[in-house]
């Protein structure tokens, strides 16, 4: 080919590529025009969604062990100035500093509440006046077991009375003792800051004294097969599940095998909580599997001799209900013990130990150290409120 010719066809490729060139940029721009057009017009639309967040509850509560009302303690709460009344407050001025201020507050009335009516009396058929009650409630009691050894004390005539005086007490959870079928079985839903709890109670001891036949009612027997089906009543209805046991043997420092066969048979039932009482005495606190034991309280108010027995323990606790994934799990924080010790020989007034001096119980350091081994023996999870407050 002559070279003009091919000189000729460079500039005519040349001039395609620069007209080509140009018109894909001239596409590309009227797109992009466009669609800047087209986004700046269009509505956008922003959705907010919250995904497997976790929602926690607390709640507070206190538990003491027994009020063991001697003919000593009622007489020394007898108002000589204004007949055929009794004051208990004045022997619980220490401690409702603590309790008056918990959500949950437990104690169990080891002695049946029948009134005056029925004649008060002491050991070995305890009969105890309603202003017992009263002094509990004042200090922020608003959970009591009722099934204990002493229950039929006074009869069904007893349990009749102790019914109707916690019945007419509004904020206040009574179980253990009924007077009906229907009463035992209604199914009592609890709730608090939204967290929604049962409370159970049970002994295993009478002293004896038989349950009338077709009045099981008046108080819980402990039987596998009742509390089975009570738990599972209340399983899909409630967050967590409260069993006052009145067990074990009086006056031994650590739980018994029978004991421990129920803790766990009320574990594997999925209760979360359980409360001990009836030994007189302190035992340990330990954990099965995810429930709190606390074997025995001990005494809260008695007239019982020796200072094991007029030492008693209040456990305090956090109560974190958490619900992930819809499930909800229970758990237990800051779990601490305080000692408590009766002064028998001024009032029966309770003392914290951190209150104590020698005075009022020689060597209290001593005790102290002894019944804190016994509180922590089964649980590094526990612990016990210092002799400085």
């Amino acid at each position: 080919m002559k070279k003009g010719k091919k000189k000729k066809l460079r500039k005519s490729i040349k001039s395609f590529l620069v007209l080509l060139i140009f018109v894909i940029l001239a596409s590309y721009m009227g797109w992009y025009l466009q669609r800047s057009e087209s986004l700046k017009n269009r509505k956008i639309t922003v959705e907010y969604k919250t995904v497997n967040t976790r929602k926690t509850t607390d709640i507070s509560m206190v538990m003491v062990g027994d009020a063991l009302i001697h003919g000593t303690v009622y007489q020394t709460a007898y108002k000589y100035g204004n007949y055929n009344t009794y004051d208990f407050k004045p022997m619980l001025k220490y401690t409702k500093e603590i309790t008056k201020d918990y959500d949950l507050a437990y104690y169990n009335q080891e002695t049946i509440l029948g009134g005056k009516e029925l004649g008060l009396s002491t050991y070995p058929l305890f009969n105890s006046p309603y202003e017992v009650g009263d002094a509990f409630m004042d200090a922020g009691f608003n959970m009591v077991s009722l099934a204990t050894n002493h229950t039929l004390d006074k009869g069904e005539k007893g349990v009749l009375n102790s019914r109707k005086y916690w019945n007419s007490k509004e904020g206040v959870i009574a179980a253990g003792s009924y007077s009906s079928f229907e009463e035992r079985d209604k199914v009592i839903v609890n709730e608090k800051n939204g967290l929604k709890y049962a409370f159970l109670s049970y002994t295993t001891y009478t002293n004896g004294l038989v349950v009338p036949k077709g009045k099981e009612y008046l108080v819980n027997v402990y039987d596998k097969d009742l509390v089975k089906e009570e738990v599972e009543r209340y399983k899909d209805k409630v967050d967590m599940i409260i069993v006052a046991m009145h067990w074990g043997t009086e006056y031994v420092t650590y739980p018994t095998s029978a004991q421990k066969e129920i803790a766990n048979y009320l574990s594997s039932l999925g209760v979360n909580l359980i409360i001990g009482c009836h030994p007189h005495v302190i035992e340990p606190i330990e954990y099965i599997n995810d429930t709190l034991v606390i074997y025995s309280l001990g005494n809260f108010v008695s007239s019982q001799v020796g200072v094991e027995r007029l030492t008693g323990l209040m456990v305090s606790l956090n109560i974190e209900k958490e619900e992930y994934h819809g499930k909800t799990s229970i758990k237990f924080k800051d779990i601490e013990g305080t000692l408590l010790y009766t002064d028998r020989y001024n009032g029966y007034i309770v003392y914290p130990y951190d209150k104590l001096n020698n005075n009022i119980l020689n060597g209290y350091k001593t005790y102290y150290e002894k019944f804190k081994k016994i509180i922590t023996a089964y649980s590094d999870k526990v612990s016990v409120k210092s002799l400085e407050g």
